[in-house]
């Protein structure tokens, strides 16, 4: 069997995957958002000592085995995908999740090949899938620590106001809320305060912290902050009110949640039932439905079919989704 249409079959593959990527991945009105954010951040923003700076770098590149090493080197922006592993809360490093990407690659391809896959198939769908499963999973973990921490978050900051006015400091307050919240936020809590400890500023690390979990509620209550020390005023009150503006927050987007529930529903329905009757239709008859694997005809049109079927996720997707 000629090679070009498993190349084509692959390409649509790899065209609806992205398509599907680029749904999910949220609006582009929260990096507009980031935007903003940076903007105020870096108008309020204090320098920090660049002594303090090295000896961090030195600190994170200790961390690095010769595993993540080797594999840092071909990958574009290695510090970037560090820093996405560190918003899970867990020690993967590039080099675990890397050598965990090619076992799965190659688990898999040798799998399909065996069982009578064309070769070049094999590989490619081995490769998609090593690629995609452990991105999925270190994006679930991220979503599920950012939502036990975006849930926590107003708790912490009231903890914050009541130590505020009965007269301790902003630093003591945070190791107050590092050992009595827990779950992520009394980690990233602890993280600050010991980093305050070796000597970086409190909006130094404050600032660190927004950056690695990327939420936009961590990054008020930074800029909060900054604007505080150089305006003055009631901290207390300031926090208070933020709370209140994150507890409404978080409200709107559980009301939009329940009010998109449905079409959410019908769109995974109706965009993994073909998947299921395929399946379904294969473990009977597996004859009949191999031929999507060996005929030229049949490999085009399934291609063109996922496609069109990635194309109508995307907008259902993105009529479904609202950004606060």
């Amino acid at each position: 069997m000629e090679a070009t249409p498993i190349i084509v079959f692959a390409a649509a593959i790899l065209g609806a995957l992205l398509l599907l990527v680029a749904a999910f991945a949220g609006p582009s009105t929260a990096k507009a958002q980031g935007r903003r954010l940076a903007d105020i951040r870096d108008r309020h923003a204090t320098s920090s000592g660049g002594a303090v700076e090295a000896q961090m770098r030195r600190i994170l590149a200790q961390r690095e085995t010769k595993l993540d090493l080797a594999f840092t080197r071909f990958i574009p922006n290695p510090a970037q995908f560090q820093k996405r592993l560190d918003m899970t809360g867990k020690n993967w490093t590039v080099g675990k999740y890397a050598v965990t990407s090619l076992v799965i690659a190659l688990v898999l391809a040798g799998g399909m090949a065996v069982q009578g896959l064309p070769i070049l198939l094999a590989l490619f769908v081995g490769l998609l899938v090593g690629v995609g499963v452990p991105h999925m999973i270190v994006g679930i973990q991220i979503g599920r620590r950012v939502a036990a921490f975006t849930s926590k978050f107003p708790d912490a900051i009231e903890l914050l106001v009541r130590g505020l006015r009965s007269g301790l400091p902003i630093s003591e307050t945070m190791g107050v809320v590092a050992s009595e919240v827990p779950g992520p936020v009394g980690e990233e809590f602890r993280a600050v305060s010991d980093k305050m400890k070796i000597g970086r500023t409190m909006d130094a690390a404050l600032q660190e912290t927004a950056d690695r979990l990327g939420t936009p509620e961590f990054q008020f209550f930074t800029i909060t902050l900054q604007i505080q020390r150089e305006t003055g005023g009631n901290l207390a009150e300031t926090l208070a009110n933020l709370a209140e503006v994150l507890r409404k927050r978080a409200q709107m987007k559980l009301k939009i949640k329940a009010m998109s529930s449905e079409s959410k529903a019908s769109a995974y329905i109706i965009g993994s039932l073909p998947f299921i009757v395929f399946v379904l239709i294969s473990y009977i008859n597996y004859d009949y439905m191999g031929k999507f694997f060996t005929d030229e005809r049949l490999m085009i049109a399934g291609g063109g079919g996922i496609v069109w079927m990635a194309i109508g996720a995307f907008i259902m997707r993105q009529m479904i989704n609202f950004e606060i």
